[in-house]
């Protein structure tokens, strides 16, 4: 760097440390400037006709570099997640033995309690909660009326919640 951009740079050295700050540099931001000063110290030494805006595009330069390769880190970051997620060869996802069967004695203590509550409003249920279909089509279906599919709904609800909560 020349004597004349090395002066420059030092007299100016407060203005640019809160350019490169402004540009999102943070706490990062001395250490821009120590960039700035190698990356500016390396360059060929010629005649500058505006040396403090050649010190800020320098630095403009510098803050976009460094925006470009955080994102590039990012993405590599979420590319190598992606890749090594469960869901990666040699990584089961399926859940383990124990979490199986804890699923499955959930299952039969909401079939058992879904069984208690009537065939009718058992049926209800897994219409609307299973097939998906809504209840004003499940009433037509069964020759009931609306509220009464309601009713069951809730009947059901009601079985399905006091049979998680009893096996707590």
């Amino acid at each position: 760097m020349s004597d004349g951009l090395q002066a420059i740079f030092l007299s100016n050295r407060a203005t640019l440390l809160r350019f490169v700050a402004a540009r999102g540099a943070g706490d990062d931001a001395e250490d821009v400037l120590q960039e700035l000063w190698i990356k500016v110290a390396a360059a060929p030494a010629g005649p500058i006709a505006s040396p403090l805006s050649y010190l800020f595009r320098a630095a403009e330069n510098l803050m976009r570099d460094r925006h470009r390769a955080s994102r590039q880190a990012i993405l590599r970051d979420r590319a190598w997640d992606d890749t090594h997620s469960p869901a990666s060869p040699g990584i089961s996802d399926a859940p383990s033995g124990e979490r199986l069967l804890i699923a499955r004695e959930e299952l039969a203590r909401i079939e058992a309690a879904l069984a208690a509550i009537g065939e009718r409003a058992r049926d209800i249920f897994r219409l609307h909660r299973i097939e998906g279909m809504a209840q004003r089509d499940i009433a037509t279906r069964m020759g009931v009326s609306l509220s009464t599919v309601e009713s069951d709904m809730r009947k059901a609800y009601r079985a399905v919640t006091e049979a998680r909560e009893g096996a707590e």
